[in-house]
């Protein structure tokens, strides 16, 4: 028999795995905390202000909608940049979406989710 394994249950793992992950991918973006915070709309830009938002997000879709919130996120910064940068974009869009998946995929398999 299969366990129930609910993958829509919020952890402290979770939260430290994707703090580490959203400073990873701002650092491979050349972005700031501020920059995505302003992005999303946040009032504040502090860290628990960001966690606390991607957290409904997991809530009502798991990891993958983080992925394609922060994907969105990707592709504005991208249009906003405009021509004189569509090289580095174009890196940026291809290995930093295909590393930040990598990531999530590999910090899921470390996950006990029956805990």
């Amino acid at each position: 028999m299969v366990p129930n394994m609910n993958r829509n249950v919020w952890s402290k793992e979770i939260e430290e795995d994707l703090i580490l992950l959203i400073k990873d991918w701002l650092r491979q973006t050349g972005r700031t905390q501020s920059e995505l915070c302003q992005s999303l709309n946040l009032s504040s830009s502090r860290i628990q202000t960001l966690i606390d938002f991607l957290k409904q997000d997991f809530l009502s879709g798991g990891i993958p909608k983080i992925v394609n919130r922060l994907c969105e996120i990707e592709e504005l910064w991208t249009k906003d940049e405009g021509p004189q940068s569509e090289k580095k974009n174009m890196k940026l869009n291809t290995s930093g979406q295909l590393d930040l998946l990598d990531e999530i995929c590999e910090d899921l398999s470390k996950i006990n989710f029956n805990k």
